[in-house]
């Protein structure tokens, strides 16, 4: 034992396992630092250029902290154009979506996880075989028939598709399903409870991280959307704000200053959405993943 331990005390302090686990903690730690600064970068050159002249826009070398600092260039967000009216619009095109998302692919994962019925597995796997048509091939008929439905310039081609579902929030919801244990449901189904009772009793409370998740995509997905506006949408009235950041741009200039400033404003809905989910969002990325059923 003396011997031992003596060899132990001889293990130079660079070899020691202790070392290079802090050495590797430490790789990683500047590793993250380092990618988050750079993905902070552009943020923060949008809210310099947002405070900045036109003379400081395009002064060469262009620094980093405007003097003066320019306000007025966020008061010609509200003046340029109707930017509430935008802003309507681009809450009635994010939330009603995520609504439709979370209510169709719980029910639709709901039957795909726990009831058993012919053609279940067949059909499931033609469902993930659609998460590998891009959206441009089914473009051209989708648009028809809206165009026969008369619903050419409102809202409801943004809307009403999302009540539908989508392959990628069902198989999402699905996974989380199969990780909750099946003597929940059977115990709630010996107390006389129906299946839409375990769904919305047992089910959906358990599944807060992954419904999470799922609203923050959606929402970040229809607020940033600008293909659906700009091909279904005609009338200004109804224009959202990713339409609306091209009002500071015409033919022979870009207003940078208010087109920044503007852009900052239509960003902040999404990183608060972000993180007010963000804790059930982690737990969601995390947990769906456990069940490999």
């Amino acid at each position: 034992m003396l011997v031992r331990t003596a060899m132990r005390r001889r293990v130079p302090w660079w070899r020691s396992n202790k070392f290079w686990d802090r050495v590797t903690r430490t790789a990683v730690f500047l590793a993250l630092l380092a990618g988050s600064i750079t993905y902070l970068i552009p943020l923060a050159w949008m809210l310099s250029t947002a405070l900045k002249s036109d003379a400081q826009v395009y002064q060469v070398p262009s620094g980093w902290i405007p003097k003066p600092i320019v306000w007025q260039n966020f008061e010609m967000v509200f003046t340029r154009f109707p930017f509430w009216l935008f802003l309507r619009n681009s809450l009635i095109t994010s939330v009603i979506p995520v609504i439709g998302v979370l209510l169709s692919s719980t029910v639709v994962a709901y039957a795909f996880a726990r009831l058993d019925w012919p053609g279940r597995n067949l059909l499931f796997m033609i469902l993930l075989g659609t998460m590998m048509l891009p959206e441009q091939v089914t473009f051209i008929p989708v648009y028809i028939l809206w165009s026969r439905l008369k619903a050419i310039n409102t809202f409801w081609p943004l809307v009403v598709p999302s009540f539908f579902g989508g392959a990628w929030n069902i198989f999402f919801i699905r996974q989380f399903f199969r990780t909750i244990p099946q003597e929940l449901s059977d115990a709630a189904i010996m107390d006389g409870c129906s299946h839409m009772g375990i769904l919305w009793r047992i089910m959906v409370p358990l599944s807060k991280p992954a419904l999470a998740t799922i609203a923050v995509f959606t929402f970040m997905g229809h607020w940033n959307d600008l293909w659906g506006p700009v091909i279904y949408l005609n009338d200004k009235k109804m224009y959202t704000l990713q339409i609306g950041l091209a009002f500071f741009r015409s033919e022979y200039k870009v207003d940078w200053q208010p087109l920044m400033a503007c852009s900052l404003l239509v960003l902040l809905p999404s990183i608060v959405i972000f993180f007010i989910g963000q804790k059930y969002f982690v737990q969601g990325i995390q947990l769906t993943g456990i069940s490999g059923r």
